[in-house]
């Protein structure tokens, strides 16, 4: 079991809000944590340290918007609870593996955390990951 230092977890909730603050502002679950996964912003939570860590989760979503001159609006939805836990794994992911974003986003893609949400937001997040890790495209 991996063991997060306070600093970790509070940026695994950090990014799990983000993602929730994103369906919020009607912005389409898949097409943000796409574009979120593979920004220059997720690579500096990523970093071992970078200013954006220190950030809430208001803050890093503008960041990607000027990152990516705007969010696609009114598009696929995905429940506030997949959003939080899609967040969450994904930078639990990097701390228990090393990965970075881009290549959690390549194993796991944002159909996928939506699709295994159901069978796996009550398991423990390694083994969590660990069966995402082995789980092919659905």
């Amino acid at each position: 079991m991996a063991n997060l230092n306070l600093q970790q977890r509070q940026l695994c909730d950090i990014q799990g809000r983000l993602f929730e603050l994103a369906l919020k502002q009607n912005v389409s679950c898949p097409e943000f944590i796409e574009s979120f996964m593979n920004s220059r912003a997720a690579a500096c939570l990523d970093d071992i340290y970078d200013r954006l860590q220190w950030a809430g989760e208001e803050y890093i979503l503008e960041e990607l918007e000027d990152e990516l001159g705007g969010l696609k609006k009114d598009g696929t939805v995905f429940s506030r609870e997949v959003m939080y836990w899609t967040g969450y794994v994904y930078r639990y992911w990097h701390y228990y593996t090393g990965e970075s974003s881009k290549e959690i986003y390549n194993t796991a893609d944002a159909g996928l955390m939506n699709d295994c949400w159901l069978g796996f937001h009550t398991l423990d997040v390694e083994m969590a990951i660990d069966r995402l890790k082995d789980t092919p495209e659905i």
